[in-house]
């Protein structure tokens, strides 16, 4: 992998404290009483006694999120066969290891996702780009995490200045896609946003060079 620089850290403003959202639920659902267990300035921890549908009545801990963005970073400027991927290695103490991961982070309360996107990127990884587009939005673990993802491709990149928090220590990478999928297939990259995001990339990629292709051969005729 080839390596751009690492990053020096920039002091950013402190993590906002999230405001609990107003919540909608499916019919048949009932929240008997809810209490907030633990808060810090991420997220924070409810328990929530619930009825669920079957009518019994269940004790439920949930972390409660703002959401996140996540961004695949696509360089295509030297090939646009096999594009570079920015990708991002750091020390992720929840796992007890360094990870390799594409850009992401937090939003912040009533954030627009996209907003927060280009601000995560750039924070990150010093990068703005031109194009942007949605890939897929998801829940990483629903059964006990009410964090949503939404994946973003961005495209036309420009380097620049990265700005990381204080407590992110980040070694950037260019990664050749066809690299980051031999990563993948082999194993070593371990971050599901990473996985998803560049096999939902890739797939994309494949079908809009099917098309690309048969309106070619559509227009020699």
């Amino acid at each position: 992998m080839r390596k751009r620089d690492t990053m020096p850290t920039k002091k950013k403003s402190a993590a906002k404290k999230q405001q609990p959202p107003d919540r909608t639920y499916p019919k048949g659902v009932e929240v008997l009483s809810s209490k907030i267990s633990f808060e810090g300035p991420v997220f924070r921890v409810v328990t929530d006694e619930v009825r669920e549908p079957g009518g019994e009545a269940h004790r439920r801990d949930v972390v409660r999120h703002p959401g996140s963005v996540v961004v695949l970073a696509v360089d295509d400027a030297k090939s646009k066969r096999d594009p570079l991927i920015l990708l991002e290695r750091q020390y992720r103490h929840a796992a007890a290891q360094y990870l390799y991961e594409i850009p992401a982070g937090s939003l912040d309360p009533g954030e627009d996702p996209l907003v927060g996107a280009k601000r995560e990127l750039l924070e990150e990884t010093g990068y703005k780009a031109k194009h942007w587009s949605k890939l897929v939005r998801f829940y990483a673990s629903p059964g006990f995490l009410g964090e949503w993802m939404q994946i973003f491709v961005a495209e036309g990149l420009t380097p620049g200045d990265a700005e990381p928090e204080d407590d992110e220590q980040i070694e950037l990478f260019a990664v050749p896609l066809s690299e980051l999928l031999r990563e993948i297939d082999a194993g070593r990259i371990h971050d599901g946003k990473t996985i998803a995001a560049t096999l939902l990339y890739e797939r994309m990629r494949k079908h809009r060079q099917r098309v690309e292709r048969a309106a070619a051969r559509a227009n020699g005729r």
